[in-house]
């Protein structure tokens, strides 16, 4: 455990930013799987749908800078190309 001040500070601020960062990560990855399981039933609608979802939590959390800007791109790219898939 520090002894200093500033590095219990910096504890307690890497504790609450990490939190922050997890919960994001967590909704991205939610939102990555509601579109993957409406791909797999092939409901186009349901998938177009969590995919517009999708595309706008990743963006938030590339803008917040929990992600950095080409893993956003891949993974939209990705869910994309996942529902333009469906016949």
């Amino acid at each position: 455990m520090a002894n200093i001040k500033s590095a219990k500070k910096r504890i307690l601020v890497n504790r609450t930013k990490a939190a922050r960062n997890k919960a994001i990560r967590s909704a991205v990855k939610t939102s990555i799987k509601k579109v993957e399981v409406a791909v797999q039933n092939n409901d186009k609608e349901a998938a177009q749908a969590a995919l517009t979802n999708a595309i706008s939590t990743i963006s938030k959390a590339t803008s917040k800078g929990v992600y950095h800007k080409n893993n956003c791109a891949r993974k939209v790219s990705r869910l994309t190309k996942a529902v333009n898939s469906i016949g």
